[in-house]
């Protein structure tokens, strides 16, 4: 474990952080704080919103304050798998015809899939290899990708006509799925005046990828009690309808939980939030605040819930609150 002045530094410059992004980003303080916690967490992150909510330009403006190299991929029906991980050439060399890998734009440390549900699966299977692996194989060879790396995918929940809903293996590839809210009146004040005058905040670089990548190393060292890792573990299991402790409103309106990720997903950035907060331990405020970005892509409506309009986080806002009461 480090020394609390090295933790007391990264606490410092994760809160520097999110203060630098909040001069481009106004309001969804929330969103920020979640994506900075899949950052640390070294996970990916789906964004679903409706268009203008500011998500291509959330995720420039975190690449800018990271220092790290920033790539967009516009997907759209017609992209093609090599498209998005690179091709080989044939170039002349010496004299000789030989093959040359050129890099997609996958190779960087954050990448933004623009409106992934818009890709074709064959398009969209192309990325799992990146998102899971951290690698790109093309014929025999496998390229390592830039460290760290780090998929930010948005998606527009209003417009169906298409698209390709992602496959639940792809959905289990990310750590997080963040919804972004309309902002309020004042916000769309304050938006006004940075987006519609000659006013441009200027932002200044405050970590880079050698700084993540040892925050991650200390993200894992921070300890997990006993009682809270069960009580994190029973909120996965508990979104499973087969089982017979599963509430009646998961027997009722889900069709599958969660998988063993979705547990992995709740320590290593429950871990990172208790560390933000100035704290050497993780609490169950910290699962809680977790679960619910965790789990609501992880798991499957039932016929019962889309016949409803259940709203899948209702279901495991009951499901936590019941485990809770428990405690």
């Amino acid at each position: 474990m480090a020394d609390k002045e090295s933790i007391n530094n990264i606490i410092e410059n994760m809160r520097a952080c999110e203060q630098e992004i909040a001069k481009a980003i106004i309001g969804q303080e929330e969103v920020v704080h979640e994506i900075m916690l899949a950052i640390l967490a070294d996970g990916n992150v789906l964004l679903e919103g409706v268009p203008g909510l500011g998500k291509t330009q959330l995720v420039k403006t975190i690449s800018k304050v990271l220092d790290l190299s920033f790539s967009r991929i516009q997907f759209t029906p017609d992209l093609m798998p090599a498209d998005v991980t690179g091709t080989n050439l044939i170039i002349k060399e010496g004299g000789n015809n030989v093959f040359k890998f050129e890099q997609g734009p996958v190779f960087a440390n954050i990448v933004l899939a623009d409106e992934i549900n818009r890709a074709t699966p064959k398009t969209q299977a192309a990325m799992l290899e990146a998102m899971q692996e951290k690698t790109v194989t093309v014929g025999k060879n496998t390229y390592p990708l830039p460290s760290p790396y780090m998929v930010l995918a948005t998606q527009n929940p209003i417009e169906n006509e298409g698209t390709y809903p992602l496959p639940e293996a792809q959905l289990d590839r990310f750590i997080f799925k963040i919804n972004m809210e309309f902002p309020t009146l004042d916000e769309l004040k304050k938006i006004m005046d940075i987006t519609v005058t000659n006013t441009k905040p200027v932002l200044n670089p405050v970590l880079n990828g050698s700084d993540i990548i040892e925050m991650r190393e200390l993200i894992r060292d921070i300890p997990v009690a006993d009682a809270v890792q069960e009580y994190a573990l029973k909120i996965v299991l508990g979104t499973h309808p087969g089982l017979a402790d599963s509430p009646a409103s998961v027997k009722k309106y889900l069709d599958a939980g969660a998988s063993p990720r979705a547990a992995q997903a709740i320590f290593l950035t429950a871990k990172a939030r208790a560390l933000l907060d100035g704290r050497y331990n993780v609490s169950f405020d910290d699962v809680d605040a977790v679960a619910l970005p965790a789990l609501r892509h992880r798991v499957m409506a039932g016929f019962e819930a889309v016949s409803e309009g259940i709203d899948i986080d209702d279901v495991l806002k009951e499901l936590i609150k019941g485990l809770k009461q428990g405690l």
